[in-house]
């Protein structure tokens, strides 16, 4: 095989192993995911109502937003009232537009006083994988 054949080939199985990237031209933005962790302490005597209204909140954004692509909430083995959360969005867009939804601000609302700490950490993936089940 010559080399204009391998890179040939190499470049047909790029395209077919990232075909998100395959297809975006030189002048289109790249639209990588955006990563978010948050940590959360919430009132203990404030709990139950705190997750009634995360799992709100998460089920209507994952059903009603494209752009939302995880959303999960674990809390600390032990120390329930420590929540951690996992958000993955398409791109920037669809997280500046999941702030302004109406369920979201209602959420923010309705749990402003439940939360005791709230940190945000940006991330910067490395490596996102999943399988299908």
């Amino acid at each position: 095989m010559t080399a204009k054949q391998v890179l040939v080939v190499c470049a047909v199985l790029c395209g077919y192993c990232f075909p998100a990237r395959a297809h975006r031209t030189a002048t289109e933005p790249p639209h990588d995911p955006i990563v978010r962790l948050a940590e959360l302490e919430i009132d203990p005597a404030q709990l139950d109502n705190y997750k009634a209204a995360l799992k709100e909140e998460i089920a209507t954004s994952v059903r009603v937003e494209p752009g939302v692509l995880k959303l999960y909430a674990v809390s600390v083995k032990d120390h329930p009232n420590q929540i951690r959360m996992f958000e993955m969005y398409k791109d920037q867009a669809s997280y500046q537009a999941h702030l302004k939804t109406s369920h979201f601000k209602q959420y923010k609302a309705k749990t402003q006083k439940m939360v005791r700490a709230l940190t945000l950490i940006e991330t910067e993936p490395i490596l996102l994988g999943s399988q299908s089940r």
